[in-house]
């Protein structure tokens, strides 16, 4: 099994974008996500910038995924999201269901990313007839939802989100502008002063969701590392590792440089691993 670097879910300014996956590609990360994956009133990169990044990280003898908005709204992200399809050179990460229309009709392989709901074998079969190369596990399904699911062993590949904050799902509207006063139309890219998202608490101060934008995320960071051997005996191919930092490239780097190795990692306090488990989500079983 390999480690994937998924998409920067997060707006960052442009220098410090380029900065990071500049050393992502002096890393021996395999397999590395690249694109606006949330929001694309996020303009501090444009899709040429990730363009060459793409070429940046497949010189450096990186497998590139060109990742796609989770929520198409309006015709100008369809027009962005053809240009996408249209790169000539990249595999493209589907994450919403007008990605997988435009790939089938064009005849193009893509990986179909975690936010498209797939509960079953019969829709994943059928996806994988219209190009489907890989399945990114949707994060609320549990290990037993797998192992029933992957039984007997598909055709495609199987990735799990098995490090970061979890996307829970995503709105029409923009809880971080909304937070600060401002129209999603004019929101003068606030998301910049939430390099991690913006945590939110009940009211007996216990985090409670991570808000990012349009995009709801998990308070607790989600950590299967202690998963793995589990992960490699069912047949998942990618372990996925969701950057929130600079310190996410070292990490990833670890677990690929431990490949076939038992993890003994420490785990934090404000883990969470629940859903595999098949458990709330926002617990951490210690077995």
């Amino acid at each position: 099994m390999n480690i994937s670097l998924g998409p920067l879910l997060y707006c960052w300014p442009k220098a410090q974008v380029q900065a990071f996956y500049r050393d992502v590609a002096d890393s021996t990360i395999p397999q590395v996500y690249l694109g606006e994956a949330v929001c694309s009133r996020r303009r501090q990169m444009k899709f040429a910038d990730f363009l060459a990044l793409a070429h940046e990280l497949k010189a450096a003898g990186k497998q590139v995924v060109l990742s796609t908005l989770a929520l198409i709204e309006a015709q100008s992200e369809l027009k962005e999201l053809k240009k996408q399809l249209d790169n000539g050179d990249f595999l493209i990460e589907a994450n919403d269901m007008a990605a997988v229309g435009m790939a089938r009709e064009q005849g193009l392989p893509f990986v179909c990313g975690a936010s498209i709901n797939n509960y079953n074998r019969a829709s994943l079969d059928k996806l994988h007839q219209w190009g489907m190369q890989r399945f990114v596990m949707p994060i609320e399904l549990s290990k037993t939802w797998l192992q029933k699911v992957i039984s007997p062993a598909p055709n495609f590949e199987i990735e799990v989100l098995g490090h970061g904050y979890l996307p829970l799902a995503h709105s029409a509207r923009c809880f971080t502008a909304r937070h600060k006063g401002l129209a999603k139309d004019d929101c003068q890219t606030v998301c910049l002063e939430y390099p991690k998202g913006l945590l939110v608490q009940t009211q007996e101060q216990q985090p409670l969701l991570r808000l990012n934008g349009i995009q709801t995320q998990s308070a607790a960071h989600c950590d299967l590392r202690r998963e793995i051997p589990e992960m490699k005996r069912l047949g998942v191919d990618w372990f996925r590792v969701s950057p929130d930092s600079h310190d996410s490239i070292a990490l990833a780097e670890s677990l690929q440089l431990d490949e076939g190795n038992e993890i003994d990692a420490e785990v934090s306090k404000e883990a969470c691993n629940g859903y595999w488990h098949d458990a709330p989500g926002m617990l951490y079983q210690r077995l």
